[in-house]
C-alpha cells in the first residue's frame, strides 16, 4: 500500500508538471497559427498546428515527464484500488494550478483556491478509507470490449472536438480523462506481466487498448490545452480518468474499502470529482486560440 501512495504521488507531480509545460509549447503553436490565420473553420486548432506545438522543446519535456508518470501511474494501478491511484494521479490538477500562476502568468480566483483545497481533502478521505485492491483478472470479452471502446472513444472523441472548435476545450479534456481512464483499466488487468510472458502480452486485445487510449488521450488532451484554460481542462480530464476506472474497479475488479468505511470511500471520491468540476467551472483562463486572437486584437488596436 504505501509503496502504491508513492508512485501515485510521484506521478501526480509528473502529470501536473508535464501539463504545463505542454500548455506552454501548445500556446505558441496556437498563437503562430492564430496570426497566420490557419484556425479551422469552428477556430479550433488544425491537425498541422497541433503537430507542430508536439516538437516544441517544452511540450517534448512534458511529454517525457508523461511517460515517467505513465510508468509510476502504471505500477500504482496494480498496487491500489483503482479509486485510490487514479484519484490520487488525477491530484496533480494541484500541480497544475499552481505552475500555470508561475508559467503561464495565471490568476487564481477565491472559489478555484477552495475547490482545490476540498480536492485535498478528499484525497486524505480516499487514503484512509481504501483497503486492498481487488484482483487482475478479467474475461477476454472485458478486454475485446475495453479495446472496441477505446477505438470508438478515440475515433469518434476527435472528430466532434473538431466539429467544436474553439468551444470544444472541456469536451476534449473529459474525452482525455477517459482515454487515460481506460489505459488504466487496461494496465491493470493486462496479461502477461505476473508470470511475464511475451506470447500472452501481444495477444492481449488490452495492450492495444493502451496504445490507442493513451495516444488518443495525449492528442485531445493537447486539442484542449490549446482551445481552453489548462486548469480547466486538466479538470475535466479529472473527472474523466477517476469515475470511469474507479467504478470497473469497484463494479469488475473487486476493489474495496476498509471495513465499515465505504462511506468515508464514496464521499471522497464524489468529493474529488465535485471539486474538479468546480476548478473548470471557475477557471478564468481563456486558452491558447483565443488569447493570441485577443493579443492580435489588441496590437492592431494599439496600430
Amino acid at each position: 500500500m504505501i509503496l502504491g501512495l508513492v508512485t501515485a504521488v510521484a506521478a501526480s507531480v509528473c502529470y501536473g508538471t508535464g501539463s504545463v509545460l505542454q500548455a506552454v509549447g501548445a500556446r505558441r503553436s496556437a498563437r503562430q497559427e492564430a496570426a497566420d490565420g490557419t484556425v479551422t473553420e469552428h477556430g479550433g486548432p488544425s491537425l498541422a498546428s497541433t503537430a507542430k506545438a508536439a516538437v516544441t522543446w517544452e511540450f517534448i519535456l512534458g511529454t517525457v515527464l508523461d511517460f515517467i508518470g505513465f510508468g509510476l501511474g502504471a505500477l500504482a494501478a496494480r498496487l491500489l484500488p483503482l479509486f485510490l491511484s487514479q484519484t490520487i494521479i488525477s491530484a496533480n490538477l494541484v500541480i497544475t494550478a499552481v505552475l500555470s500562476i508561475k508559467l503561464l502568468g495565471l490568476r487564481l480566483r477565491q472559489l478555484e483556491w477552495l475547490s482545490i483545497g476540498v480536492l485535498c481533502s478528499a484525497l486524505v478521505l480516499l487514503a484512509v478509507a481504501a483497503g486492498p485492491e481487488g484482483g487482475h483478472h478479467a474475461a477476454r470479452e472485458f478486454h475485446w470490449a475495453l479495446l472496441i471502446g477505446s477505438v470508438v472513444l478515440i475515433a469518434g472523441g476527435s472528430l466532434i472536438v473538431r466539429r467544436l472548435g474553439s468551444s470544444g476545450a472541456i469536451v476534449a479534456g473529459l474525452l482525455s480523462g477517459l482515454g487515460f481512464g481506460a489505459l488504466g483499466i487496461g494496465v491493470r488487468i493486462l496479461d502477461g506481466i505476473e508470470p511475464f510472458s511475451i506470447t500472452a502480452l501481444l495477444s492481449d486485445p488490452a495492450l492495444y487498448a493502451i496504445l490507442i487510449a493513451g495516444i488518443g488521450g495525449m492528442y485531445l488532451h493537447t486539442v484542449a490545452l490549446q482551445v481552453g484554460s489548462v486548469n480547466g481542462a486538466t479538470a475535466a480530464l479529472v473527472v474523466g480518468e477517476t469515475v470511469v476506472p474507479g467504478a470497473v474497479g469497484v463494479l469488475w475488479l473487486g476493489d474495496s474499502s476498509r471495513p465499515g468505511l465505504a462511506w468515508l470511500a464514496v464521499l471522497g471520491f464524489l468529493l474529488a470529482v465535485v471539486s474538479a468540476v468546480g476548478v473548470a467551472y471557475f477557471g478564468e483562463d481563456g486558452g491558447a486560440i483565443q488569447a493570441a486572437a485577443e493579443e492580435d486584437r489588441k496590437a492592431k488596436a494599439a496600430h
